[in-house]
């Protein structure tokens, strides 16, 4: 893929599990939930930090938590509010949803459409997961979640797990998991305001044990290096 031609966007939705001091008073019996997988991504934001460095990319992420709003989520998906924050009056709501929610999402459309005016963009989002969830393990070690049914996105995403294979060869790749790239989400919305040829969203999700094995700055390392190849 010609570099000259593609603008490429780093968003990290969920890095971080800060919440505003307005509704801290909500999580105050809730901080192991906050610290947990439905808080945050742990590892998220270094690893798109480490990307957009190496790569001179426009990078926009949040580090409030999910658990009070989720930048993941449409607008009017049932889980874009948690179990704690929607019990909230309508008011409360619609004034996280003006003040976060709506300044992320509007901050990414508008690179994502500047880039498309002079070309076309890959925009990678980076996420994290729990090894076991409900008792069950997840074999992936890292993952990247796209839309199949889109040629050119499919097409990215064989090169560069192909790229990863040769750099990550003892580590579990996989393609849409443990979660499928086309549900609802960030990229997903915006699959639906852009043509295929213009836009390619990628979520790459890496598995926390790598955190805890030591592994996790090696395939930080790799997935830059071959992010990389992609565009030459």
């Amino acid at each position: 893929m010609p570099r000259r031609d593609v603008g490429l966007l780093f968003t990290c939705e969920h890095g971080g599990n800060r919440v505003p001091r307005r509704w801290a008073g909500l999580f105050e019996k809730h901080r192991t939930l906050l610290d947990s997988h439905r808080g945050w991504d742990p590892g998220a934001l270094t690893l798109a930090r480490a990307l957009s460095k190496a790569m001179v990319a426009p990078l926009v992420v949040s580090t409030t938590s999910r658990l009070l709003v989720d930048l993941n989520r449409s607008e009017h998906h049932r889980a874009v509010f948690s179990s704690i924050t929607l019990a909230l009056p309508d008011a409360e709501r619609e004034r996280i949803l003006e003040e976060f929610y709506r300044p992320y999402r509007d901050r990414v459309e508008q690179l994502v459409a500047g880039a498309i005016s002079r070309g076309r963009v890959v925009h990678v989002s980076a996420h994290s997961f729990v090894p076991v969830l409900n008792g069950v393990t997840r074999r992936a070690d890292v993952a990247l979640l796209y839309d199949p049914s889109r040629k050119p996105e499919k097409a990215f995403c064989d090169g560069w797990l192909a790229d990863l294979k040769v750099e990550l060869p003892t580590l579990a790749l996989r393609r849409n998991s443990p979660y499928r790239g086309y549900t609802d989400g960030l990229t997903t919305t915006l699959r639906r305001r852009h043509a295929a040829k213009d836009y390619i969203g990628v979520e790459i999700e890496m598995n926390q044990r790598l955190l805890e094995s030591g592994d996790f700055a090696a395939v930080t390392k790799a997935l830059t290096r071959t992010l990389k190849a992609q565009f030459h």
